[in-house]
């Protein structure tokens, strides 16, 4: 370990600006809070699926912390060796010459950018944890994805101290094959549970806000527009239950917008996208159900957020999806089947939607931002001290 009075020092590295700005915030004051001195590298330019004014945002309300961040373009394809290579290079300079006590870094491409860069640091004491938010490789995944994920994963857990993984799959397989220092389960980045019950809400004006009425049943899931969020599994199956009164939204921007605008009016579905929104603990306090259909997750913060307002779920049986959803939260069903899909929608509408709620709430408390953490508390701790 790094021997010296002086303020030990902390880098939190990620791949885009936005992984900061959602997962990190916390485990930066955290640190902050711990008596480190902390810096943040990420590409704050391109890949983020937050704004530009966010980030610029993000990156005044660290500084005003004492927390420098420092741009690093980091590629979003493995394909892009000389971006690789340019970040590679900054970064080994960031840790020879900070001589960080601790190097937590988060996202595949970072994470692989991050150790390399600290092999000579962890010669000199600089500890290495890594955060997997869902390898990319996992049952039922692209064979390609195992092909090229899995070898650098399995390689680069050698130079890490602590290998975090966020679900039971992940968990269990890099207890079984990743060479890390030790191998450790978090539940998640952690939520404030509390956040997304309002009690006070006017629903029937927010409904009348978003263009329906009480007797409507709103769906609603949150994410990007894109092909992994599958939102079109959604839209079929509701076209399937021929019932006029249900009115799909989406919070959420993506290149899959027109595609989905265009199949929800050839399936005669009412389809609301919202674009970017301000006020999901709203929308989730107005919906009926929660739909999410994605055919890759880690452990889903919009899932959870959703739990936390209480309602019913609708998702995808897929790893992560089932640590936080069973049959008394909801219904699972298998992302590429419309027919099942439906089922599941179908069985929540007729059941005890308030009941199922209720369990997602109490069920959801277990992957509060409370026990999230104490249990990072318990990891720097250990790595550290």
């Amino acid at each position: 370990m790094l021997m010296s009075k002086k303020k030990p020092k902390a880098l939190i590295l990620a791949s885009v600006a936005s992984m900061i700005e959602q997962f990190n915030m916390q485990n930066i004051q955290f640190l902050l809070d711990s008596g480190y001195q902390v810096d943040v590298a990420c590409n704050c330019k391109e890949g983020s699926t937050i704004s530009d004014e966010r980030i610029q945002n993000m990156i005044h309300r660290l500084a005003e912390k004492g927390v420098t961040v420092t741009h690093v373009p980091i590629p979003r394809k493995i394909t892009n060796i000389g971006g690789i290579k340019q970040s590679l290079k900054q970064v080994k300079k960031m840790c020879d010459e900070n001589q960080y006590n601790l190097l937590h870094c988060h996202s595949p491409i970072g994470s692989v950018v991050a150790r390399l860069a600290a092999k000579d640091a962890r010669k000199q004491g600089t500890k290495v944890i890594y955060t997997a938010h869902g390898f990319h490789f996992y049952k039922g995944a692209p064979k390609k994805n195992w092909i090229l994920f899995y070898p650098i994963e399995k390689k680069c857990s050698k130079l890490t101290d602590v290998l975090l993984t966020i679900n039971q799959e992940d968990y269990a397989f890099a207890k079984k094959r990743m060479k890390a220092g030790c191998v450790e389960y978090i539940p998640g980045i952690g939520i404030d549970t509390n956040k997304y019950q309002i009690e006070d809400l006017d629903c029937l004006a927010k409904r009348k806000e978003l263009g329906i009425t009480e007797k409507d049943c709103m769906l609603l899931s949150v994410g990007e527009l894109n092909a992994n969020k599958n939102q079109e599994v959604i839209i079929r199956a509701i076209a399937e239950l021929e019932n006029p009164s249900i009115h799909y939204f989406i919070a959420g921007k993506g290149d899959k917008d027109r595609y989905l605008e265009e199949l929800a009016a050839k399936l005669n579905v009412h389809l609301h996208l919202l674009g970017y929104r301000t006020d999901i603990a709203e929308l989730l306090n107005t919906a009926d159900v929660y739909a999410f259909p994605s055919f890759r997750e880690g452990l889903s913060v919009a899932l959870m957020e959703a739990m936390a307002a209480g309602l019913p779920c609708a998702v995808s049986r897929i790893r992560g999806n089932v640590d936080l959803i069973d049959e008394k939260g909801g219904a699972l069903f298998d992302p590429h089947k419309v027919e099942e899909c439906k089922e599941a929608i179908e069985r929540i509408l007729s059941g005890d939607k308030e009941a199922l709620g209720k369990y997602n709430q109490e069920k959801v408390k277990n992957f509060s931002e409370e026990i999230v953490l104490c249990k990072m508390d318990e990891i720097y701790k250990s790595v550290c001290l």
